[in-house]
């Protein structure tokens, strides 16, 4: 396992760390806590020592499997958890009508830091993200100064944002005043908008990045096949709705054409390509079971993406629009 440095927290994490979404059992079919626990084991056993989960992954099942799984080991290993806290119910991402302090005020995020301290069996978490965000709210961040509050008082140590699927650049301003020490945003071949401008903002200003959905939910693992179905609840079945997985399968066979023999495994393209960036601290698939764990850590024994590969691929940028809402 490679490690890169987070941001100016100065923390050496896994380049490849856990996404802990699936661990709720939630929106991706079932999932036993046994199966999630082993499954953070042999990561940790690897290497890796970066876990990102949420409040709302399972109502917070994800967060306390994640505390259980740290509590039975043994060997001293440094492992840095960061968790996200949802905005009170609205709409989701936020709408720029709404106010900061309907979503995130100050008495709703102080308890709802203390729910994930207590779902974690910890004093002090890594890193407290605000899971998504308006850049409707950059000129008067007030949830920010809440949470810088709870650093103070020893509840947290890092401050980070994970932005919108469709606006990476949205916390640009936050990064550039000095408000954030991390900031979450989907980077993958399909999605390459975070190089414009995100990315060098926060080398620029040692803001640490954290990369989701390195697989588009899948669709660049090659697994995808046309007519297949997902469980009832299953987010997949919402974003490869209608006529959006052929689509999305016809893409990704032109992918594979242009990654030829050189980089075989799609798979591993894909997070090599998430990894590409200097100024990407960590990315993070989401993992359930022993065979992904290691299949996704295993990429980072490999030789780096060459500048070739990534040139061949950045023509296959897809700018869908607004992927949820239609065609």
């Amino acid at each position: 396992m490679k490690y890169r440095k987070f941001g100016r927290l100065g923390w050496e994490v896994s380049e490849i760390g856990f996404g802990a979404w699936p661990l709720g059992g939630q929106m991706w079919g079932e999932q036993s806590d046994e199966d999630s626990i082993a499954a953070l084991h042999r990561f940790l056993d690897l290497g890796g020592n970066f876990i990102d989960t949420a409040l709302a992954y399972g109502k917070g099942r994800s967060e306390r499997v994640i505390a259980q799984a740290l509590a039975g080991r043994k060997d001293g290993q440094r492992v840095y958890v960061a968790t996200k806290i949802p905005p009170a119910p609205g709409p989701w991402p936020p709408s720029p009508y709404c106010d900061i302090n309907d979503r995130f005020g100050e008495q709703y995020l102080r308890e709802m830091v203390e729910k994930s301290l207590r779902n974690l069996a910890t004093e002090c978490i890594d890193l407290v993200q605000l899971h998504s965000w308006t850049r409707a709210w950059n000129g008067l961040p007030e949830a920010l100064e809440t949470l810088r509050k709870l650093q103070q008082e020893g509840k947290l140590i890092g401050i980070g944002i994970s932005l919108p699927d469709l606006d990476p650049d949205a916390a640009n301003d936050l990064m550039k005043g000095g408000w954030l020490d991390a900031v979450q945003l989907i980077y993958n071949v399909f999605d390459q908008d975070p190089q414009a401008e995100a990315l060098p903002m926060a080398a620029q200003h040692g803001v640490a990045v954290i990369v989701r959905v390195p697989f588009d939910e899948g669709a660049l693992t090659g697994k995808l096949r046309p007519g297949m179905t997902f469980p009832e609840g299953d987010f997949r079945s919402r974003y490869f709705e209608g006529d959006r997985l052929e689509r999305t399968i016809a893409r990704v066979a032109k992918i594979r054409e242009a990654l030829g023999e050189e980089e075989p495994d799609l798979a591993a393209a894909a997070l090599k390509f998430a990894l590409k960036p200097a100024a990407v601290s960590t990315v993070i698939p989401g993992m359930r079971n022993l065979r992904q764990v290691e299949a996704n850590c295993g990429v980072s024994d490999l030789s780096p993406m060459s500048d070739e590969i990534e040139a061949r691929l950045r023509p296959h940028h897809w700018r869908r629009g607004n992927w949820y809402g239609g065609k």
